[in-house]
């Protein structure tokens, strides 16, 4: 698989993180980050539609441009964007997928928690 896609929060501790652990856990060569504060929370609950449908546009750039075939929604400790307990964020991170799963059925999606120690945990 050439390139993955992560939805990712624009707090910077968790870029790499994420980034590395997709590169080494799924032999991806590239990975197109969507960046915003909170996606998880903005995915999972819809109410801000200008903001999903900005995350679907550039997925979509990511599946049919660079033939992305995985996509990663990422949840993190000490979200400034989408403040909430790992609970939440993890139940915001599952509801995000299966948003996406109707949109994206034929790619692989994972979740994904980055913990105070800014290690990766695939839910």
């Amino acid at each position: 698989m050439k390139f993955g896609t992560v939805i990712n929060c624009m707090d910077g501790r968790t870029q790499l993180p994420a980034i590395d652990y997709l590169r080494r856990e799924y032999k991806i060569e590239y990975v197109d980050s969507i960046t915003e504060p909170g996606p998880n929370g903005i995915l999972a609950g819809q109410e801000n539609q200008s903001l999903v449908d900005s995350i679907l546009q550039r997925i979509d750039i990511s599946v049919n441009k660079h033939d992305s075939r995985l996509l990663a929604v990422v949840g993190h400790y000490d979200c400034a964007g989408n403040p909430g307990p790992k609970e939440q964020q993890i139940t915001q991170v599952k509801a995000s997928l299966e948003f996406l799963e109707k949109r994206y059925p034929h790619i692989e999606k994972i979740g994904l928690w980055i913990d105070r120690d800014w290690v990766v945990h695939q839910l």
